[in-house]
């Protein structure tokens, strides 16, 4: 059986993630959507997205199919029932389609025809960008049993002051000494080669993926997930940094949700609370204006390759496109488009050409290769992002 990953309705309820990349790329608990789906089904999958971002993310159709809606993380129960799937049968959670079987070259523009099976479990389910960090401790807690499965941790070192140390596993080649590890609230994971430097404190539940670093004396509240090769430093709860970004230096981050190759400038402070104690409200890609959350505690969410300088201060609520540089005193307005330069002074457009030139420097210092399929999806966000920007 094929396996194939498709965006769904919530697509666009979850910009600026999902201008870069497909919903099953997103990360939430310690692995991707995709991999967690991967690991369940012991093979790789493929993914149906946005047109611009099918060539690196390309869909592998075969004579049998099952599509799955990437915004469902698996769990045994589901994967169970939806190997079981057979032609003209869906599952379903309430009005969501999870799965469904189709033939090669089979169009299905509704669900009339099949027959509908309901999931009766609990499963979780990402349709807000709020949901990523609102439900990381659940996500973190599946993805530890999933992956440690079986397997034994590597020892803890002695010079770490450990709480239930049952509940932590370090993959090999990490390093800490000199820390402070509590895993009564959830687990603690620590990824191959990350480091957790001395005189840092970490409450679980939390993820420090492959690779990734807490500099000096850092405080870490969970759920918080630091995906691999990021750079994380100061005071951060309840957050989720998808990989490849920094926060190298002292500020608080707090209930929030940062991308790829972002970099939080020193001092760099957000608000998770208003002064009022209110609903939050979020930037709506689809209404063009704010829209509720439900949360009293809702941070920064920051798309892929944006920047912000030194003590950058966030008000509660903010979002942040994709490749925007922000910059000087004062607050920014909590709403920054795609591609956009400047701060609480005014913006003015970000030139793709400055942008490419940063991408470029930023990867190559992790050894990775700004592409030409990476040129062209930024491109095309440039030009879907240009009716939001005051030129």
């Amino acid at each position: 059986m094929n396996y194939i990953l498709f965006d769904g309705p919530y697509r666009n309820n979850l910009l600026p993630f999902t201008f870069t990349r497909p919903v099953a790329d997103i990360r939430v608990g310690i692995l991707t959507i995709r991999q967690k789906w991967e690991s369940h089904l012991e093979l790789t999958t493929t993914t149906v997205t946005e047109d611009y971002l099918s060539e690196k993310f390309p869909m592998v159709e075969m004579e049998e199919n099952i599509m799955i809606n990437a915004c469902f993380l698996p769990n045994l129960e589901v994967v169970a029932q939806l190997k079981i799937l057979k032609q003209n049968q869906a599952l379903f959670k309430d009005e969501d389609v999870i799965a469904f079987y189709v033939k090669e070259g089979e169009e299905v523009s509704d669900f009339s025809t099949f027959e509908a099976i309901e999931f009766e479990g609990d499963i979780l389910k990402i349709e807000h960008t709020w949901d990523i960090f609102a439900k990381n401790g659940e996500a973190i807690a599946e993805d530890f049993d999933l992956i440690t499965a079986g397997r034994t941790s590597e020892p803890i070192p002695t010079s770490v002051n450990v709480l239930n140390a049952e509940n932590i596993f370090i993959e090999k080649g990490a390093q800490l000494n000199f820390a402070t590890l509590n895993a009564s609230n959830g687990p603690i994971y620590i990824g191959k080669n990350a480091e957790i430097m001395e005189g840092s404190v970490v409450r679980g539940p939390f993820a420090l993926c492959d690779s990734a670093v807490l500099k000096l004396a850092t405080k870490i509240y969970g759920p918080t997930t630091v995906g691999p090769f990021s750079k994380v430093g100061g005071e951060v709860n309840n957050a989720v940094i998808f990989g490849y970004s920094n926060k190298g230096h002292d500020g608080f981050l707090g209930n929030s949700v940062i991308g790829e190759w972002c970099n939080l400038g020193a001092d760099t402070n957000n608000s998770n609370l208003k002064n009022n104690y209110a609903e939050v409200r979020l930037w709506d890609y689809d209404t063009q204006g704010f829209a509720k959350t439900g949360l009293q505690f809702c941070g920064l969410m920051m798309g892929d390759h944006s920047k912000c300088g030194i003590n950058t201060m966030f008000n509660t609520g903010t979002v942040v496109g994709v490749s925007a540089n922000i910059f000087g005193s004062g607050f920014p307005r909590n709403f920054v488009p795609s591609f956009s330069w400047g701060g609480s002074k005014g913006f003015v457009t970000y030139k793709t050409s400055k942008a490419f030139e940063v991408a470029e420097v930023v990867m190559s210092r992790r050894h990775e290769v700004f592409t030409d399929q990476d040129k062209a999806i930024l491109e095309q966000v440039f030009e879907d992002t240009k009716s939001f920007r005051r030129e």
